[in-house]
């Protein structure tokens, strides 16, 4: 008999999941920083910048506390919100 899941091991379904190293973004998708709270966002920004043509991380980010931009490298807490657009492979490049 298989005990049953506790909420401990049980997917949070209503957050999504960081890709870590798998991560990939495009100019104009949006880096969310999940806060330390369920459903808290600690952090948000744009993405400007991409470093290499995968769209892998560093990325450079304005963020929508500040206005800075920064170079980020995303730690398991972030996640690419994947926004309707086009780019093009000069724009990935920068």
């Amino acid at each position: 008999m298989t005990p049953a899941p506790t909420d401990k091991n049980r997917p949070r379904r209503d957050v999504p999941r960081a890709t870590g190293s798998g991560m990939r973004a495009d100019v104009g998708d949006e880096i969310v920083v999940r806060g330390a709270a369920p459903g808290v966002i600690a952090r948000e920004g744009e993405v400007v910048g991409v470093h290499h043509p995968d769209g892998s991380p560093p990325y450079e980010v304005c963020w929508s506390d500040s206005g800075r931009v920064t170079l980020y490298f995303p730690g398991p807490d972030a996640y690419v919100r994947h926004l309707a657009h086009t780019s093009t492979p000069d724009e990935r490049g920068r």
